[in-house]
């Protein structure tokens, strides 16, 4: 079997990131809250941790209202930068009341605030498959990232149920995710965890 596996993802991603944007606001806003619930429940240590995470994007889960949460109960929260293409991703401290800029890709990040090393990670994902493999916006920046970490953060992929792919046909540079989050649960994907 010969497939084209760029031109196949570029596809999925355009599909998927189309339903995504297109879920009706008030269902969004359901899935939001099951995803925040289920990190609340199955993720106590993150308010102890330093965690990235994530300015939403393009109709991803709104990390914010769990933001506000870990820090209240705790938490460090650094948002990632884009400093240079093809390398890891600079996380900088964010709170509330830190001034943001418009960074790559038109995502807002924090000006100036100090640069700290998560011990936890919440990624975005455009799609993902039961493995924990994740389908990205196609840079890398995330793999590339988690490839200069020994040992690796905890990372949560966090998505929509529609967003569940049978198999991503994963690329060698490729790490999955430990867990999964998604509005109908959080799954374990790592059998060694």
């Amino acid at each position: 079997m010969n497939t084209d596996w760029p031109s196949w993802r570029k596809e999925k991603r355009k599909q998927l990131i189309a339903a995504r944007e297109t879920t009706p606001p008030e269902v969004h806003q359901q899935w939001s809250q099951n995803i925040t619930d289920f990190l609340k429940q199955e993720f106590p240590q993150l308010q102890k941790m330093v965690v990235g995470i994530y300015w939403p994007f393009r109709g991803e889960y709104d990390p914010r209202s769990m933001a506000q949460y870990l820090l209240n109960e705790g938490a460090t929260l650094a948002l990632p930068e884009v400093i240079r293409r093809n390398e890891a991703l600079c996380f900088r401290e964010w709170t509330p009341d830190i001034a943001m800029k418009t960074g790559s890709y038109g995502i807002a990040v924090p000006i100036d605030s100090r640069q700290v090393l998560p011990n936890a990670l919440l990624i975005p994902m455009v799609g993902f498959d039961a493995r924990g493999y994740r389908l990205g916006y196609g840079s890398g920046y995330f793999d590339c990232t988690l490839a200069t970490y020994n040992p690796l953060p905890l990372t949560i992929g966090i998505a929509f149920e529609l967003q569940r792919l049978e198999n991503i046909h994963p690329q060698p540079h490729d790490i999955p995710m430990q867990y999964v989050v998604t509005e109908v649960g959080a799954f374990c994907c790592n059998d060694s965890l």
